[in-house]
């Protein structure tokens, strides 16, 4: 470990209290945060969560699952998506997904969560955010069609996926998807699919038993060599750079392009 992870690792050790990321979190109403146990309780929440939930304090949601303070069809989900996570390890990022909006109407959200890890490398629970899209809602930009389209390619991006069939998936033109991406995800299909890969493989580098090959076919990279240029260009190293940069931080601190990009701000 360099002496810039040390002094890192070491500063956030004496930091005595993590609420701090809460009331940061109260400063921003369109955004709605939480972290939960592995049994779905809420273990901190943001104000906007507080406030959309009809609740009169933060403390009448800690210790509760999302079935007792949102409608259930939302809850359903968010609990799906917090089994997959606490199955896999894995992030779960970008989710198409209905909440309460602040006068109480339904809209869509962008939602991601992350595994919080304990010393030894074990999920004890999961953080998440969720950001309003308030315009692309009213816009009708969203619908159940296209977050169905979104749902699978998040969840078949290491197969041979196809930009039209995702289109005809939601109703919609190659031309009408692809702006539709860009308006929500700030990337084109390919592009954005691309990304999904790569961060697939940053992950997939973490298991000592695949080696380099295995890892670009499981990514949905048609081979090695596809692999390690898209690592270049995207993340400036080879596949092999960036196993051998995250082997040497903390197992709680590996994750993916967030460990990546410590990673280059540390050298």
């Amino acid at each position: 470990m360099s002496a810039k992870q040390t002094w890192r690792q070491d500063f956030m050790r004496e930091v005595a209290c993590p609420w701090y990321v809460e009331r940061l979190f109260d400063r921003l109403p369109d955004i709605m945060f939480s972290i939960k146990d592995r049994d779905g309780r809420y273990v901190s929440i943001s104000a906007p969560v507080v406030q959309r939930c009809g609740l009169q304090r933060r403390q009448d949601a800690i210790g509760r699952t999302a079935h007792e303070i949102f409608p259930h069809a939302m809850a359903d989900r968010y609990r799906a998506q917090d089994q997959q996570l606490f199955r896999t390890g894995e992030p779960v990022q970008d989710n198409l997904d209905l909440t309460l909006y602040p006068d109480g109407s339904e809209g869509w959200c962008l939602t991601s969560k992350e595994p919080l890890l304990d010393a030894r490398g074990a999920v004890i629970g999961l953080a998440c955010i969720s950001r309003d899209l308030v315009e692309l809602s009213a816009a009708g930009l969203i619908d159940d069609a296209f977050a169905d389209s979104i749902d699978h390619l998040l969840g078949n991006h290491g197969q041979a996926i196809r930009m039209e069939e995702l289109a005809a998936r939601a109703g919609l033109t190659s031309a009408q998807f692809n702006r539709r991406m860009k308006k929500i995800f700030h990337l084109p299909g390919n592009q954005y699919l691309m990304k999904l890969r790569i961060d697939h493989a940053c992950r997939l580098l973490m298991e000592p038993a695949l080696s380099i090959a295995e890892v670009a076919l499981r990514s949905g990279f048609a081979d090695q060599s596809a692999l390690s240029r898209a690592f270049r260009q995207t993340l400036g190293c080879s596949p092999r750079q960036h196993r051998e940069q995250q082997r040497a931080l903390p197992i709680a601190s590996r994750s993916g392009w967030m460990s990546r990009l410590q990673a280059a701000t540390d050298a």
